[in-house]
C-alpha cells in the first residue's frame, strides 16, 4: 500500500519513496473532485453532517499526504524528492484554487450560514463556516470566468516561484565551503566548532577544517574568528547567496520582481488595492497604515537605544580592537568582545552549561508543571537517525499529543527553525484523533561522542518552537479547521512561541536544566546574573533590525509599485535610512535570501513577530505578577490561549486570559526601553 494513502496512524516514513508521491496525490485529487461533484449535485439542504463534514474529511486526507511530502522536501531534500515535489505542486495548487473558486460550494456554504441550523452549531463549527466564506471571497469565488482563470494562473505561478526561491537558497548555501589547512588562520574559534569543522573535512576525505554557510558553522566563526580576512570572506559568501554573483540559475533577483508583481495583480483581481490589504484580511491588524504606525512607534522608541548601542560598539572596536572602521563582518566579532569586556562572560562560556541532555528534560519539566502534562520518549517511524519522538499525556495518563524532534543541521535540510503539523486533533468515528507535530531546528550536533551543546540563544530558539508545538498539541478543539494553530490569525500565531522565550530568563527554570559539559556543575548564580545584566545588550540594534525587515515587507506589498522606476533594493535602502543604524555593504543581497516573505507565509506579515511580541510580553507579565511557575496561571493560559485554537478571535482569547486589552509596556520593559 502507498504509505501516503495510509491514514490509520503516524506517517510511515520508513516506507516512503519519492515515486509514491504522484500516484498518491493523483488518487486523492481524483477522489476529492468526485466528492465535490457529488456534494454540488446533492439537492438536500446543506448541513454540517451531510456537507461540511465530508469536505473536512477530504481536506484532511490531502493535507496529511501532501504535508508529509512538503515536510520531507524541507528536511531530507534530494534531487529525486525535489523533482517529485515540484512536479506535483502545480496539481495541488490548481486543486486548492479550483476549490476556493467553486461557485456551487460557495453557494451551499452561504445557505448553511443562513439556515436555522447554523445557530445551533458549536462555536468551532460556526467559526469554520465563517472562515470558509471569507476564504471563498479571497480565493476568487465571486469572479467571472475569465478573471477566475487568471487568478488560477497566478496562484500556480506563485507556488512554483516560492518553491524555486527556497530551492535556490538551499542550493546556494550548500554550494559554498571554505577549507582551511593552516591552523594559525583559526585563532579565536572555539574548540568544539573547530572539531566539527575537522570532522566535516574528514567526511569529504580531506585534511584541515571545513567551514560552510550553515548556521552552526557560520555563526560562531563570525563571532569568534580573529582572522578578519576570513570573516570578510565568509560574510561576503553569506550575504550574496542566491544573487547575481553566483550561478545564474540560482539567482532569486528576477523571482522577487515577479512574485511582488503577481501578488499585487492577484489581490487586485479580488478587489483589494494591493497585496498588503489582501494579506491583512485574515489577520488581527485592520490596515497597512495601522501596521506601519505600530512599527513607526516602535522605531521611534527603539532607534535612540540602537544609536547608543552602535556608538558604544564603534568606540570599543576603535579603542580596544584597533578597528578604525567597523565593517559588516566585524559586528558579531566586536559585539562578542564587548559583551565579554562589559559583562565578563562569553557565549562560549555559557554554552558549556547547556548540553542537550539536560536542556530538553528541563524544558519538559517546565511545561509539565505549568500545564499538568507528562512528556515521555516513544517509538515511531523516523526520516533520519537523529530524529526523536515523544508522547504527551494528561494528568490521568491519557495520550493527548505526540511530536517529532529533528534538532541538527545537515545539507539536506533547509535553514532556520520551525514547527509544522503532521496530524491535527479532531473528533472521528473512533474517538478523538491525537495531534502530532514536527519540531525542526538547525543546531550543531554532537561532536566526538559528546552531547550537543546549545548556546543560550539556541535554548531560546528551542523554547520558541516548542511554544508553537504546544499551541498545536494542547488544543481541546475537536474540529480540524480551528484546532491548534489552524484558523488563528497570523499576527497572533507567534504569541505562544514568544511567550515561552521568557522562561529562558528565569533562574528557577534555567538552573535545573544546566550541567557543565566537563564537570557536570550547575550554572553558577553569578554567571546567570551576568547573563541577566546582559539580556538587553544591543537590544536597540536588534529591535531596529527586526523593524527594518517588517517595514520593508509591508511597504513592498503596500505602497511599492513593482512596475515603477524604484527597485526593490532602493526601497530597502529607503527603509534603512528611516530606521536602521547599521548599513550593510553595497554587495549585500539580503532580499534574495528573505525566505520568510518570498517562500514562506510571512508576506505582508513579517510585522507579526513584533505584534505578537506585545501580546506575549503582556501575557507573561501576569505570570510575573503571580509567580512564573504558578500552575493556576498556567492552567488559565492553556485554557484561554492554547486550548481554544482559532475557534474565536485571538484578541478575545487574549482578553479572556489577561482580563484586559493588550498594552505595549511589558515589551518595552523586557527590552530595557522603559523610563
Amino acid at each position: 500500500m502507498n504509505p501516503l494513502l495510509d491514514f490509520s496512524g503516524l506517517p510511515r516514513f520508513e516506507a516512503f519513496k519519492p515515486e509514491y508521491v504522484a500516484p498518491a496525490i493523483d488518487a486523492l485529487l481524483a477522489e476529492n473532485r468526485a466528492l465535490i461533484a457529488r456534494l454540488d449535485a446533492d439537492p438536500a439542504p446543506p448541513g454540517w453532517d451531510n456537507f461540511a463534514a465530508p469536505l473536512e474529511d477530504a481536506a484532511e486526507r490531502l493535507g496529511r499526504a501532501w504535508g508529509q511530502v512538503s515536510h520531507l522536501n524541507a528536511v531530507m531534500n534530494s534531487s529525486e524528492l525535489r523533482e517529485a515535489y515540484n512536479a506535483n505542486l502545480p496539481k495541488v495548487t490548481q486543486y486548492y484554487t479550483e476549490l476556493g473558486q467553486h461557485a456551487g460550494l460557495f453557494g451551499k456554504f452561504k445557505r448553511l450560514r443562513q439556515a436555522p441550523e447554523f445557530a445551533g452549531l458549536s462555536r468551532a463549527r460556526r467559526a469554520i463556516v465563517e472562515h470558509t466564506l471569507r476564504d471563498f471571497r479571497l480565493g476568487g469565488a465571486e469572479l467571472p470566468a475569465d478573471r477566475k482563470k487568471r487568478f488560477t494562473e497566478i496562484s500556480e505561478r506563485l507556488s512554483a516561484l516560492a518553491s524555486r526561491f527556497s530551492d535556490n537558497l538551499l542550493d546556494a548555501t550548500n554550494a559554498f565551503a571554505h577549507l582551511i589547512a593552516d591552523e594559525k588562520e583559526l585563532a579565536g574559534i572555539p574548540a568544539d566548532v573547530l572539531e566539527a569543522a575537522r570532522e566535516a573535512a574528514q567526511q569529504d576525505g580531506k585534511s584541515g577544517w571545513k567551514f560552510t554557510l550553515h548556521a552552526p558553522s557560520y555563526v560562531p566563526l563570525m563571532q569568534y574568528a580573529e582572522n578578519r580576512g576570513l570573516r570578510e570572506l565568509m560574510y561576503r559568501a553569506y550575504a550574496t547567496r542566491a544573487a547575481e554573483f553566483g550561478k545564474p540559475e540560482w539567482d532569486n533577483t528576477p523571482l522577487i520582481a515577479e512574485i511582488v508583481a503577481l501578488r499585487r495583480e492577484l489581490a487586485q483581481l479580488v478587489g483589494f488595492p494591493g497585496y498588503a490589504e489582501y494579506s491583512l484580511a485574515t489577520k488581527m491588524a485592520e490596515s497597512p497604515r495601522q501596521v506601519l504606525d505600530f512599527l513607526d512607534e516602535l522605531a521611534a522608541k527603539g532607534k535612540p537605544f540602537a544609536g547608543r548601542d552602535l556608538a558604544e560598539l564603534t568606540a570599543f572596536a576603535r579603542e580596544k580592537l584597533d578597528l578604525a572602521e567597523l565593517a559588516a563582518w566585524d559586528i558579531a566579532y566586536a559585539s562578542e568582545k564587548l559583551r565579554v569586556a562589559r559583562h565578563a562572560f562569553s557565549e562560549q562560556e555559557v554554552k558549556q552549561f547547556f548540553p542537550e541532555t539536560t536542556v530538553l528534560p528541563g524544558m519538559f519539566r517546565l511545561v509539565e508543571s505549568l500545564y499538568g502534562i507528562t512528556i515521555k520518549a516513544a517509538d515511531a517511524p523516523k526520516w533520519h537517525p537523529d530524529v526523536r519522538f515523544f508522547d504527551i499525556r494528561d494528568r490521568d495518563g491519557n495520550l493527548i499529543g505526540q511530536f517529532f524532534f529533528d534538532p541538527y543541521a545537515r545539507p539536506s535540510k533547509r535553514g532556520g527553525a520551525w514547527m509544522d503539523d503532521a496530524i491535527t486533533r479532531r473528533r472521528v468515528a473512533s474517538g478523538v484523533q491525537t495531534p502530532v507535530a514536527y519540531l525542526n531546528c538547525n543546531f550543531a550536533g554532537p561532536v566526538g561522542g559528546k552531547p550537543a551543546l546549545f548556546t543560550h540563544d539556541e535554548v531560546i530558539t528551542l523554547f520558541h518552537e516548542f511554544g508553537h508545538g504546544l499551541h498545536h498539541l494542547l488544543t481541546r478543539i475537536d474540529e480540524r479547521g480551528v484546532a491548534g494553530i489552524n484558523g488563528v490569525e497570523w499576527d497572533a500565531v507567534e504569541l505562544p512561541s514568544q511567550f515561552m522565550e521568557n522562561f529562558c530568563w528565569e533562574w528557577s527554570v534555567l538552573e535545573p536544566m544546566t550541567a557543565h559539559a566537563a564537570t557536570g556543575a550547575r550554572l553558577p548564580r553569578a554567571l546567570f546574573d551576568k547573563m541577566l545584566a546582559a539580556k538587553n545588550f544591543q537590544s536597540g540594534m536588534q529591535m531596529v533590525r527586526q523593524l527594518e525587515f517588517a517595514l520593508f515587507d509591508m511597504h513592498l506589498h503596500f505602497d511599492f509599485d513593482p512596475r515603477g522606476s524604484k527597485s526593490v533594493a532602493a526601497l530597502l535602502d529607503e527603509v534603512r535610512r528611516k530606521v536602521a543604524v547599521l548599513f550593510p555593504p553595497a554587495f549585500n543581497r539580503f532580499p534574495q535570501s528573505f525566505a520568510h516573505i518570498f517562500a514562506g507565509g510571512y508576506a505582508a506579515g513579517y510585522y507579526s513577530y513584533k505584534w505578537a511580541e506585545v501580546l506575549s510580553a503582556d501575557a507573561y507579565s501576569l505570570f510575573e505578577e503571580r509567580g512564573v511557575l504558578d500552575p493556576a496561571t498556567g492552567d488559565r493560559f492553556r485554557d484561554e490561549i492554547l486550548a481554544v485554537g482559532g475557534s474565536r478571535p485571538a484578541l478575545d482569547s487574549f482578553v479572556a486570559f489577561r482580563g484586559r486589552a493588550p498594552r505595549i509596556d511589558a515589551l518595552l520593559r523586557h527590552s530595557g526601553m522603559s523610563p
